[in-house]
C-alpha cells in the first residue's frame, strides 16, 4: 500500500514572482512535499487545504517582515549529507549569511558538496539556503550560476532580509 496520497498543488503570488507549494498526506499527516519558485506570469491557484493556507499566511508575514519565521511540517527528504546542510541553513537567521566553506567545516564536507546540497533543497524559503553564499560573493542559487531568475530571487530575498 502506498504511503503517499492526497497530493495538492497551489500557486500563490510573491514579490519576486510566484511560489508553488505541494502538500501531501504522508502516513496520516499532511506535510509540505515541495516548494517551487515560479515566474511572475504563472497561473495562480488558491490554497485548498489547511496546510497550504497556513503556508500562504506565513509567506505573507515573511514578505511583510523578514524576521518572521516558518513553522510548517515538511516531508522528510534528502540524503544524510543534504539534511546536515539544510539543518545548518535553518540555523542562519534572517539578515545574516554564511559561506559554503563555513558550513563545510562544521559538517566535515567540501564547499562544492554544500553548494550541491543547497541546490537540491526541496523547500526553498522555508529552508533558507539563499543565506548561504560564496566566499567570493553571492554564489549561485538553485544550480544557477549566472544572473538568471533564481539568482535574482536570491538577491531579492537577501535584500529583503537586510543581508546585502
Amino acid at each position: 500500500m502506498p504511503t503517499s496520497q492526497f497530493i495538492e498543488y497551489c500557486v500563490i503570488p510573491a514579490p519576486f514572482g510566484c511560489l508553488g507549494v505541494q502538500t501531501e498526506m504522508v502516513e496520516g499527516s499532511l506535510m509540505i512535499s515541495k516548494i517551487d519558485y515560479l515566474p511572475p506570469n504563472s497561473t495562480l491557484s488558491d490554497p485548498s487545504n489547511h496546510l497550504a493556507k497556513v503556508f500562504s499566511r506565513q509567506c505573507e508575514q515573511y514578505f511583510k517582515n523578514a524576521s518572521s519565521g516558518f513553522d510548517l511540517p515538511l516531508k522528510p527528504a534528502g540524503t544524510v549529507h543534504q539534511q546536515k546542510v539544510w539543518a545548518a541553513a535553518q540555523g542562519i537567521s534572517a539578515g545574516n549569511t554564511i559561506t559554503y566553506g563555513e558550513i563545510a567545516k562544521w559538517i566535515q564536507s567540501g564547499p562544492r558538496a554544500v553548494g550541491t546540497a543547497c541546490g537540491a533543497n526541496p523547500y526553498p524559503l522555508v529552508i533558507p539556503c539563499h543565506r548561504v553564499v560564496s566566499a567570493q560573493g553571492l554564489g549561485g542559487f538553485m544550480k544557477e550560476d549566472g544572473p538568471g531568475f533564481y539568482r535574482q530571487i536570491k538577491l531579492w530575498l537577501l535584500n529583503h532580509e537586510g543581508a546585502l
